[in-house]
């Protein structure tokens, strides 16, 4: 099962330009926030920024994974 996700996912990554944007973007969120976490003392700016990227992070990785059912209906 791992592999045919992994299949779609490149396929996906390839082929659809929506998928790519926000599979990129989910990435430098993902930087952004190890880089909030590597500090050793957190602002309260940290805090909310911290809190906002995850909710960003969270809305493309939701979106993808839309993108990802839809594309496994129309196989289907």
């Amino acid at each position: 099962m791992e592999t045919m996700e992994g299949d779609v996912i490149d396929y996906l990554n390839r082929e659809n330009e929506e998928y790519r944007r926000l599979n990129e973007e989910h990435g430098r969120l993902e930087q952004a926030l190890e880089e909030i976490l590597r500090k050793r003392h957190h602002s309260e700016d940290d805090e909310v920024e911290k809190k906002r990227i995850k909710k960003e992070k969270l809305m493309k990785k939701d979106r993808m994974a839309e993108i990802i059912r839809k594309y496994k209906e129309q196989r289907n």
